[in-house]
């Protein structure tokens, strides 16, 4: 378990990337990334709705064992929005490393 929590942004960065991959449903989702952060279900679904209102995602249902399963699907804007992230989460890990040490620049260094 990180001492870090993971905000919204980065959450929708990591669903965006999952997707960039292959189109996916929800609870795979969801494993795909407890397999390195503790996260929920029930915290993952607002998530998808969320980037699905905002044209990030698409979502369409496929029949699985009888029953319907609904997979999504990453969106052009979706991607852009993805680069962005990408773009944005190098200069904040650069900032943060500068802080905890990780940087040569490192303010506190003597």
């Amino acid at each position: 378990m990180s001492a870090f929590s993971v905000g919204s942004s980065l959450l929708d960065a990591m669903v965006l990337s999952v997707l960039e991959q292959e189109d996916t449903y929800g609870y795979q989702i969801t494993k795909d990334i407890q397999a390195y952060f503790t996260i929920s279900e029930s915290t993952l679904y607002p998530v998808l709705r969320r980037l699905q209102k905002d044209g990030s995602l698409t979502a369409y249902d496929r029949s699985y064992q009888g029953r319907n399963r609904r997979y999504y699907r990453i969106t052009p804007s979706g991607r852009e929005k993805l680069d962005a992230y990408r773009k944005e989460w190098v200069s904040y890990k650069t900032q943060v490393d500068v802080f905890l040490g990780a940087a040569p620049e490192h303010p506190h260094r003597r």
